[in-house]
């Protein structure tokens, strides 16, 4: 096979580090906490680096799964970054969800040093992750596109170069975009079900079998009417996204009022604590207020 550095080991990045060594890679780990990096490669047999630098050298792929914008440059460059560490012709390719800008600002760092950049943010949560059926919006030059593919095939359902540098990450926020709206009407389907004295759990059952249904009502339903959010993605993180949906949609004279609504609707639930609640805890905000 080949030999991968993974850089970030959250609830994403661990286990999708974990499938590349399970296919065969050679996989050497970066996390900003080193133990944990040291705890994956004692479960999984790969090795840790001290810096995203050393876990670079002789990485054909450098792979990234980190916060946002400032996480990604701080893996990424100076003398400790990891195209510090990578040589001419690896390819980096970038999982995180972060703006088109600094994509745009990294492609151009990573051409200088004669390196490809694939942008490539995922879709399918900690659980897509933890059983390798995450969806891949990528973007890039097709040849590096087709050299990183096969490797990302090891955690994807699904992989899809949508166009030129900054594509991925254009296309993960139409996914976050579409979710916005999503959960906020099935929170308020749920809510009026029981608001109306029916049960929650027979409802869903019809009319999730009908045009209503959705991802969302199929696997999120349960919990939220058993109010429980402490899996999934974020609060925090989901807001952080959707700030760089409403931010580009400033620069390309896009109109996203529901987005911008559901965004209020986030920050609500923040002021009730529950920023580091799953995303369909937006229907607390509706018993609260």
């Amino acid at each position: 096979m080949t030999k991968v550095a993974f850089l970030g080991l959250g609830v994403m990045g661990y286990p999708m580090a974990g499938h590349l060594q399970a296919a065969g890679h050679e996989v050497t780990v970066y996390n900003r906490t080193a133990a944990k990096a040291e705890a994956w490669a004692a479960q999984h047999g790969g090795a840790s680096a001290a810096t995203p630098a050393k876990a670079a050298e002789g990485a054909e792929f450098v792979m990234c799964c980190v916060g946002n914008d400032d996480d990604l440059r701080a893996v990424c460059l100076g003398d400790d970054g990891a195209f510090a560490g990578m040589a001419e012709g690896a390819i980096f390719v970038d999982h995180t969800t972060v703006s088109a800008a600094v994509t745009r600002e990294l492609v151009a760092a990573a051409a200088e040093r004669g390196i490809a950049f694939v942008d490539a943010p995922v879709s399918g949560g900690q659980a897509g992750a933890e059983n390798g059926v995450l969806s891949v919006m990528c973007g890039g030059t097709q040849v590096a596109y087709d050299k990183a593919e096969p490797v990302i095939g090891a955690f994807a359902r699904i992989c899809r170069r949508i166009g030129g540098s900054g594509a991925g990450q254009m296309t993960k926020m139409c996914n976050q975009i579409a979710i916005a709206g999503l959960v906020q009407g099935l929170s308020e389907a749920l809510h009026f079900a029981e608001k109306a004295g029916l049960d929650g759990r027979a409802v869903v059952e019809v009319i999730s079998q009908g045009a209503a249904g959705s991802w969302q009502m199929s696997n999120r339903y349960e919990t939220m009417l058993d109010d429980h959010f402490d899996h999934g993605f974020a609060v925090d993180l989901m807001r952080k996204d959707l700030g760089i949906c409403l931010g580009t949609a400033d620069e390309n004279g896009a109109s996203l009022p529901v987005t911008a609504l559901v965004d209020q609707f986030y920050k609500d639930v923040q002021k009730m604590g529950g920023g580091r609640w799953d995303t369909s805890s937006l229907i607390k905000r509706l018993s609260h207020f």
